[in-house]
């Protein structure tokens, strides 16, 4: 986006200005809350989009954070909502424009050879992360074609798009122009110096060129009324400011192609060969692509969309998408979500650094559960994460390792849990009133505690993934993890006994309660471990149909209702929930649980 000091605009603009705009009359509000809405048929629908990730390298971790926030999310909905037609999940791979162009022509290779091959790339770690993604679009394919040339002719007829002169800063590597104060000079190779992007070090050049322009500047207005009405439209807060700030600036008309004869690899501007279509239009529209656009049907899908996306292509999705939106006549997306990036040991990854994480070996090194958790766990959206390998060791192996897997294998041991089975609640022992006193009372003030919280966990679980705290909501069960350890730690079953009449009523209202609260955290933790989770309910006997978050009843007895797992036999031992990653410890694991 260009300054007006940068930007010159000739040439007779058209069609009258702004023509068919659609006046953005604020924020909807849906039914079923923050991560869904209600077609007119009343039936709840979300939609939940990555990014489509540029194919002129290699994925890295950052792009699979992205894919795992989508993921997680998108999960989470399916246990809230059930029903495969309920929900959609889209990711894919960017594959036009000078970027990709130009590596394909360093690498020797044709641009279709180059984007099948780094595509597949990201399919592969995707299939291997376990992203449950309902489709994966290629922007090279026919059917988004034929969406960007619709969606290009409806801007036409609406008399947004004119040919003009378009002259400034490009920076290939971002595929966008810049403003003069975001441009900088460094030293070159020569002993020169040459212009390069302040933010990122890329190399820009200066262009002039008659491309076709987009009504830009016409949509602050629509912009600002759209965010001002609807605070959570941008999520985390911050990012919601700053593009707020952003429109309190001028809001240049935007180029919209680029001449054939430099940049051949993208789609052709309908009825003008000599242009291809700006990469960043035809990437976004994509998401309009696998909701079937330009077909009737993508309407019950639209606006029901949340887009996550990474800090640096904010501009691309807050502003630009919106305008490009309402100037077709369509709403902006239902929400944005927005996560900051992860560095690696303080340091930013580069190839020049030799630093960047391979996210299939770490997925082969600490599992795909492990590694799943870890960047959720300690990803927080608003500012940037780092990555190191102790850091990951030291967290699996305290929390599914020792609290998760320790607390189930405790309370599963054959010796603690002869039977095998969800052993009976004594209400006696434990009444659903804190303070009552009496001969068989055996609950303490901190175990009615603990019931409150893993009681209240579900709904403050949820709270977090509307809010796009995933990281919170993994912090509040490994919180609750900790809480039911101390309960067992406190009552040390294993120093009770089965064949004693005062004992045993106490002892499996203990194990009732600690394996109520592991089917809580089994339960919660599907979005995020799928595996792992699957194991957990599955030695606890848990069904298919038992593990949604409307079947989640926790410790029914306790509330004076009958539970259905009570003397259920456990499922089959299956071994260690997640091994120790670090092996020089794992002794500690055998003492914790003898």
């Amino acid at each position: 986006m260009l300054r007006a000091s940068v930007l010159r605009l000739l040439g007779r603009p058209g069609a009258s200005a702004g023509a068919g705009l659609l006046e953005y009359s604020g924020p909807r509000h849906y039914s079923s809350g923050p991560l869904g809405a209600r077609d007119d048929a009343g039936g709840a629908r979300a939609f939940f989009t990555t990014p489509i990730f540029y194919v002129n390298a290699a994925p890295h971790i950052g792009h699979l954070y992205s894919a795992l926030l989508a993921d997680a999310l998108c999960r989470h909905r399916r246990l809230r909502v059930p029903g495969a037609a309920a929900t959609r999940f889209s990711t894919g791979t960017d594959e036009h424009g000078l970027k990709i162009q130009q590596a394909a022509a360093a690498a020797g290779l044709a641009p279709t050879e180059l984007c099948d091959r780094v595509s597949a790339q990201f399919q592969q770690l995707f299939r291997a992360a376990g992203i449950s993604s309902t489709d994966f679009i290629r922007t090279t394919e026919a059917r988004h074609r034929i969406a960007v040339q619709h969606f290009w002719g409806l801007l036409e007829a609406r008399g947004l798009l004119y040919k003009g002169l378009y002259e400034g800063w490009y920076c290939a590597s971002e595929e966008c122009f810049l403003p003069e104060a975001k441009v900088t000079r460094q030293p070159s190779s020569s002993g020169g110096s040459c212009p390069v992007s302040l933010e990122s070090g890329h190399p820009v050049s200066w262009t002039k060129e008659e491309n076709y322009i987009f009504r830009l500047s016409q949509f602050r207005e629509p912009l600002q009324r759209w965010l001002r009405g609807d605070p959570q439209a941008i999520t985390p807060e911050p990012f919601h400011r700053a593009v707020l700030q952003w429109l309190e600036e001028e809001l240049p008309d935007l180029s919209v192609s680029r001449k054939s004869s430099h940049l051949h690899w993208g789609i052709p501007v309908p009825g003008d060969d000599s242009q291809t279509i700006y990469v960043w239009l035809d990437a976004l529209v994509n998401y309009l692509t696998v909701i079937g656009y330009p077909n009737a049907e993508f309407k019950s899908w639209w606006p029901t969309t949340s887009h996550i996306i990474g800090k640096d292509i904010l501009k691309f999705h807050a502003i630009y998408w919106p305008a490009l939106l309402l100037g077709a006549g369509m709403s902006p997306p239902h929400r944005i979500y927005v996560h900051s990036h992860w560095t690696v040991c303080g340091q930013k990854m580069s190839k020049s650094l030799g630093n960047v994480v391979d996210p299939r070996t770490c997925l082969d090194r600490y599992t795909v559960d492990g590694f799943r958790y870890f960047l959720l766990r300690q990803g927080v959206p608003n500012w940037d994460c780092d990555y190191y390998d102790e850091k990951v060791v030291k967290l699996l192996d305290s929390e599914l390792a020792d609290a998760l897997g320790g607390l189930l294998n405790r309370c599963t041991a054959q010796r603690i849990n002869p039977s095998g089975t969800y052993p009976v609640f004594c209400t006696a022992c434990f009444p659903s009133e804190a303070g009552l006193v009496g001969p068989s009372v055996r609950a303490q003030a901190e175990d009615y505690a603990l019931v409150n919280a893993v009681a209240a966990l579900p709904r403050q679980v949820a709270d977090h993934y509307e809010n796009f705290q995933i990281y919170k909501a993994l912090e509040a069960v490994s919180s609750c993890v900790r809480q039911t350890n101390g309960f067992v730690q406190r009552h040390a079953p294993w120093k009770l006994s089965w064949e004693s009449p005062v004992d045993a009523p106490w002892l499996g209202t203990v194990l009732h309660v600690a394996l109520e609260c592991l089917r809580v955290f089994g339960t919660l933790l599907q979005p995020v471990t799928p595996s792992l989770a699957d194991k957990l309910l599955s030695r606890l006997g848990v069904s298919a149909t038992e593990r949604g978050l409307g079947e989640l009843c926790f410790l029914p007895r306790f509330y004076g209702h009958p539970c259905p797992f009570e003397g259920r036999r456990l499922g089959p031992e299956t071994g260690l929930l997640f091994p120790r990653l670090d092996q020089s410890r794992a002794w500690l694991v055998k003492a914790h649980r003898t």
